[in-house]
Parts: structure tokens; C-alpha cells; sequence
């Protein structure tokens, strides 16, 4: 919440808790209808509802990537952990979707030329990224300077500025009156590229797909833009920004405001003199070395949307028998498909008490296989991996919670007992004050 809240600060359905979806529901069931049963059918209109469908997978997609990077620690741009009170006011980062997806049905009903867009148009495609280079680039840059005055800024963009760590999902937690002003700002190259009658249903979704690639791209706490890209074509650096160059205006607040080109920072003089070196530093930024490791496992196959890397309200309590997760059992499986084809230890959590550092590591199997004799190789072989790993990365404290699934794994709990034994006889990197193994 910002500091003093101005009006329009809360979403007008924020009474309606987790049943907020439901105002979508008429529109859709309206739209599906029509192209279902009308002789007249408007694919343009029936293709909103699976655009904001995946608008939320490629959210969720950014998010699951951005921890589970940012838990393994390399490229990690700014080295702190997110507080409890960041996840609760970002959880409701699917208002914008809600929010676009209402305007856009009901554009779709009023504006002329809106409904039976062709599904593609080159020429249309063209006019948007001009369009959007020119005065949506040029427009945002100064409104958000303006939402930096401290008396807009005390009201409403603090609340932004909040999570000084940002995630993927940061890019969109705004108060709804910065929401009216932005999507006033995208929806530009969209109205003129419908009332100019070059629109077409592509091109609208790949602008907001490029609309979320970026967003979510800008706010990930790592950096993933490799330096040859900008070796290649230098002028890429005014048009294209990357996440270290907006980690600084979270943290300087008064550099950097361009939206996705910078060329207007260099313009306006208002780039961050460290951009660069940030930049090079979290590309050199290597895997974060754990003091302490938890070794656990999958266990049924709903338990991905435990993990802190998937739904955090989900995660957040895992006891709890989700209905829904029925529905998504197309997700589940690809999931599934995704530990086998992957098949070795990941990282799905960091922690830091002081100077402790602590992770979690998961290993890709469920608790059937465990009972499976032709899936013990393969599982003993992952355990090994991940012991022999820690070894090789110095960890001090390595907790095994797999020994209870089937007795023939206990001979690498055994094993890790005496690598500890023969490296401290060896004076090796073990340290016997501080190495021990727990079977859970």
C-alpha cells in the first residue's frame, strides 16, 4: 500500500476476495455462445478469453523462472532476501489481467472495426512497433517522472517501490488508477492500428505477449541478457533494456524511467552511471556456495505446486486439499513429463539467516517410484549426485529426507557417513565441527 493512498488505490472488485474471477464470466460465456451457435462468427472476440489464459501461464512461467534462478544464485543481481509482506501484496497480480481482459471485451462490442479482425496483417504489425517506439516509449518516460513527484508518488507509485527486490510479477503491482494511466498508454498502438483497419488478432496478442516478456524480463532479480548481443549490435543498448538497468531505479528510484529503451534515460540524462558495471557484475555473479542443504523429494505428483517455485498460495499451505488442482491436471503432467526428461537435483529454495546460507534441493521423484525396484538405480544415482555435489561445493550441513522411502537407500546415507569420516581423516574440506548427516 503506498504511504498515503489517493483514490482509485484499490481494484474496484477487491471485495469479492478470491471470487473476483467471476466477473469474466458473462463476457466469456457470451462470447463462447456466439461463436459456438451465430452463423456470423467473430474468432476475434472468442480468442480474449485464451489470451488472458495465457497472459497467466506466461506469468507464471517468468515467475517459477525468476526463483528458481535467483535460488541458485548465479547472476543474482541484487543479494537479499523478499519479505513475508512483498508476497502478500503480490499476490494479487492477476488484477491487470482481470482488468485488461474487461476492456478489451468491451472494446471489442463498441469499438468500430474491433470485432472480425483477420488474424493477420503485416502492415498492422509494422504501425504497432512504430507506434509503440515513438509515443508509447516517449509518453511513459514522462508520466513515469511524474508519478516520481513526491506528491503522486506518496499516493500512488510507492506502493510499486515497495519491493525493493523485484520478481516478475512486481512489473504489475500497481494502485488501479496507474493501471487506467498505462493501459491508456498500451491500448495507443491497439485503437489506431484497429481504426486504421490494419488490426488483427495476432498482432494485438503478440504486443501484449512483448508487453509481458519485458515487464516480467525487467523485474527478474538475475541477469540473463548476454553481453554478445550487445557486442553484436551496440545500438541495442538504447533499445532494449535489461533487468540490472530497472533493478537500479527500484533502488536509486530517481534514474533509469524508461520503460523498455533507454534511449530516453540517455536523452534526458537521467541514466544510472553504474548501469554498465551492475550489468557486467551479475553476468560474472557465480552459483551461490550453501552452508547448509536440505535434500528432500517429490512426493505425489500435485506436490509441484507446493515447491515456492510454483503457486505461492498453493505452496503457502501445503496440507490443504486443493479442488482445483484438478483442472490442471494438463499442467501436472507436463510437469511430470519435465523431472523425467530433466532427471537431476534442482534447487527450489534459498534462505539466509545472517550469514547462513541454506537451501533446499529436490530431487526429481515421486514417492511411487521409491517402491519401484527397477527405479532404485536411477534414484540411488541421483542421491549420490547430489551428496557428491555438496561435497564439491563445500557444505557444511547436508539433512537427507529420503532414507524412510525403501531400505536399499540407506546405503547412501551410510555412504555420505563415510566420505565425511574418510575427508576429516584425510584433512580434507570436511570439518568435523560442523558436517553431520540426519536421516529424516
Amino acid at each position: 500500500m503506498a504511504s498515503r493512498p489517493g483514490i482509485l488505490t484499490d481494484w474496484p472488485w477487491k471485495p469479492l476476495g478470491s471470487f473476483k474471477h467471476v466477473i469474466l464470466v458473462p463476457w466469456v460465456i457470451h462470447n463462447t455462445y456466439s461463436f459456438m451457435v451465430k452463423d456470423e462468427k467473430d474468432l476475434s472476440g472468442f480468442l480474449i478469453f485464451p489470451v488472458l489464459l495465457w497472459r497467466a501461464l506466461h506469468n507464471q512461467l517468468w515467475i517459477s523462472l525468476s526463483r528458481y534462478r535467483t535460488a541458485k544464485g548465479n547472476n543474482r543481481i541484487i543479494d537479499k532476501g523478499i519479505e513475508f509482506d512483498q508476497v502478500d501484496r503480490e499476490s494479487s497480480w492477476d488484477d491487470q489481467i482481470l482488468f485488461n481482459g474487461i476492456l478489451m471485451y468491451i472494446g471489442s462490442k463498441t469499438i468500430p472495426g474491433a470485432s472480425h479482425l483477420p488474424m493477420w496483417r503485416l502492415d498492422g504489425v509494422i504501425l504497432t512497433a512504430l507506434i509503440h517506439m515513438g509515443p508509447v516509449e516517449f509518453l511513459y518516460y514522462w508520466l513515469h517522472r511524474l508519478l516520481h513527484h513526491h506528491y503522486l508518488y506518496s499516493r500512488y507509485h510507492s506502493h510499486h517501490h515497495s519491493s525493493i527486490v523485484t520478481e516478475p510479477i512486481t512489473s504489475v503491482i500497481h494502485p488501479f488508477a496507474e493501471h487506467i494511466s498505462y493501459f491508456a498508454l498500451f491500448a495507443i498502438p491497439m485503437i489506431t492500428t484497429i481504426m486504421t483497419g490494419t488490426a488483427s488478432a495476432t498482432c494485438i496478442a503478440g504486443y501484449l505477449t512483448y508487453i509481458d516478456v519485458m515487464n516480467n524480463m525487467g523485474h527478474c532479480n538475475f541477469e540473463l541478457i548476454p553481453k554478445w548481443l550487445f557486442t553484436i549490435f551496440p545500438p541495442l543498448k538504447y533499445l532494449m533494456y535489461t533487468p540490472s538497468f530497472h533493478s537500479l531505479h527500484h533502488t536509486q528510484f530517481r534514474t533509469n524511467y524508461s520503460l523498455f529503451m533507454p534511449i530516453y534515460d540517455y536523452i534526458y540524462g537521467t541514466m544510472d552511471t553504474s548501469s554498465n558495471t551492475l550489468y557486467e557484475n551479475s553476468l560474472r555473479r557465480p552459483e551461490e556456495a550453501p552452508d547448509v542443504v536440505h535434500l528432500t523429494h517429490l512426493t505425489t505428483p500435485d506436490s509441484i505446486y507446493h515447491l515456492r517455485l510454483g503457486l505461492a498460495h498453493v505452496a503457502s499451505t501445503p496440507q490443504k486439499s486443493k479442488w482445483y488442482l484438478w483442472l490442471m491436471w494438463p499442467v501436472t503432467m507436463w510437469t511430470m513429463m519435465l523431472t523425467w526428461i530433466y532427471g537431476r537435483t534442482f534447487v527450489v529454495e534459498r534462505n539466509r539467516f545472517h550469514k547462513l546460507r541454506l537451501q533446499t534441493w529436490t530431487i526429481p521423484k515421486y514417492n511411487v517410484q521409491y517402491n519401484l525396484q527397477w527405479q532404485k538405480v536411477s534414484i540411488n544415482a541421483l542421491i549420490e549426485e547430489a551428496v557428491l555435489e555438496a561435497e564439491e561445493k563445500g557444505v557444511k550441513v547436508l539433512s537427507l529426507g529420503l532414507l524412510n522411502q525403501a531400505k536399499d537407500l540407506n546405503r547412501y546415507g551410510e555412504l555420505y557417513v563415510q566420505k565425511v569420516s574418510q575427508a576429516q581423516n584425510e584433512g580434507g574440506g570436511w570439518k568435523q565441527s560442523s558436517r553431520c548427516c540426519r536421516s529424516e
